[in-house]
This record gives C-alpha cells, sequence and structure tokens, in this order.
C-alpha cells in the first residue's frame, strides 16, 4: 500500500515537472512549437507532451494555432496574478481609462506593474493608426528604461529604490537609456518634479513614452498608465501634453480603486 502511494507520488511530481518545463519552453517563443518539436526540445516522449498539452489547451493555458497547428502559451499565468488594491482588480479599474486616453490621443496606451525588478505590460488599448506601437500582454522589459517603470521608481520607498538598485546592472540600449546611477537618480527627480516619467528613446530607438504612476491609499505606487507612439509622432514638444493626460487617467483609476 506504502509502495502503491509513493509509486503515485512520484508519478504526480514528474508530470508536473514536465507540465512546467512545457511552460518554462514555450515561454520563450512568441509564436510558438509544435508537439514534436517541444518533444524534441525536453526529450520527452511525444504522446506524453501530446497528453500534457491536450490537457493544458482544455484548462486555457495553451491554445493551438489553426494555420500551423503550434502550441502558443495565452495570458492564463497574467490573469492568475494580476494585481488588487482593495479587493478591485487593478486592470478592470483601468480599462476605461485606457481606452478614453487611447481615444483622446490616437496613440497605444498600456497599463504597466513591477514585479521581479522589471516593467511589465498587464494590459493595452492598441492604437487605430496605420502606423502605430504595441507590445505583447505579459512582456516584461527593464524598469529603469521605460516611461511606466521610471514612474514607478520615483514613488518607491527609499529602502525599496535603495534595494533595487543594488540588485540591477544598469546598461545601455540606446546612447539616451539612463545607464548610471546618477543619470537615473537625476530623471527620478525630474519624474517627481513633473508628475510623469518620459521614454526618450531609452529602450528602443524610434519609439517614445510618456507615463504617470497609479497609487494606492498608501500613496504606494501600484501601477502605471503610459502612452506609446512613433518618435515622429509625439516628439518631446508633446510630451507634457501626454504626461499631463496619463496623470488625470491615472487620477481616475486611484479614484476607482479607492471608491
Amino acid at each position: 500500500m506504502n509502495k502503491q502511494i509513493a509509486t503515485s507520488g512520484e508519478a504526480s511530481a514528474r508530470g508536473t515537472d514536465r507540465t512546467l518545463a512545457i511552460i518554462e519552453y514555450l515561454g520563450g517563443f512568441r509564436m510558438g512549437k509544435s508537439s514534436s518539436e517541444i518533444a524534441r526540445a525536453l526529450e520527452l516522449p511525444v504522446n506524453t507532451v501530446g497528453r500534457i498539452t491536450e490537457t493544458m489547451t482544455n484548462r486555457g493555458w495553451l491554445y493551438r494555432r489553426e494555420d500551423d497547428r503550434r502550441y502558443v502559451l495565452t495570458n492564463r499565468v497574467v490573469d492568475l496574478t494580476r494585481p488588487q488594491v482593495n479587493d478591485k482588480s487593478l486592470t478592470l479599474c483601468s480599462w476605461n481609462a485606457l481606452r478614453d486616453l487611447r481615444d483622446e490621443t490616437g496613440e497605444t496606451t498600456q497599463l504597466a506593474v513591477m514585479t521581479d525588478r522589471k516593467c511589465a505590460i498587464l494590459e493595452q488599448c492598441v492604437s487605430n493608426q496605420a502606423i502605430k506601437v504595441s507590445g505583447q500582454v505579459g512582456m516584461r522589459v527593464p524598469v529603469y528604461s521605460c516611461a511606466p517603470g521610471k514612474s514607478i521608481l520615483a514613488k518607491l520607498p527609499d529602502n525599496e529604490l535603495k534595494d533595487y538598485l543594488k540588485a540591477v546592472t544598469l546598461r545601455k540600449f540606446t546612447k539616451r537609456t539612463l545607464a548610471s546611477r546618477s543619470a537615473l537618480m537625476q530623471g527620478l527627480k525630474e519624474t517627481e518634479f513633473n508628475g510623469y516619467a518620459v521614454d526618450l528613446a531609452e529602450g528602443l530607438e524610434g519609439i517614445h513614452c510618456v507615463a504617470s504612476v497609479i497609487l494606492d491609499d498608501y500613496h504606494y505606487p501600484v501601477g502605471a498608465i503610459t502612452i506609446i507612439a512613433p518618435a515622429f509622432r509625439m516628439p518631446p514638444e508633446r510630451f507634457e501634453e501626454m504626461g499631463k493626460a496619463c496623470m488625470e487617467h491615472a487620477s481616475r483609476i486611484r479614484e476607482k480603486l479607492l471608491a
């Protein structure tokens, strides 16, 4: 009897390990992978991969593309970990503001949070313009090289900001990245003074962002709302206009969270 329980437990652990391995593997391929590709990469039997991926698809963790039959991760993980403030969903409380800000500016708007020292996109409203910038929900980028990340850093308690700076190696992605501690701290001071953060093509060439932080009832930064656009359509001359729009809608979101 005890031997049967042990055997069952070992099989369960092995199945869990294989499932997690598939999730981690597919996380590196936005366009997905086929069953045979997954099996080959992870050195697993094709039948085993087939059973696991079928279960994961039925439970909403994967979907299978119709054209090439590749398995792709869904946003299930992001959905389960969406932050809440006062038992209210940050994403749900932000949706109308994201949509309205997109409609007012004509540019893509995003809701972002800081997690594991990265800035993650939780939700977005994509621009309707022919030439536009958008990301993938769940995508993570360095906090210090994007406007939403810097707006959050500017409001972190001193001890948390110090811990972040100790843990992260600042490096340049473009010639304008704030890749030194002194430059970043100066940028955060300007963000604090203005009420909004800017990204002057600091993460990617040709892309500008403006963002404002969302605060909870303890004035702790729980997220940020941002406008992201091609640099030619959102030059520095428009940063103040866009920044004030972000501040207005960040305030709207906060009111919903605290209501």
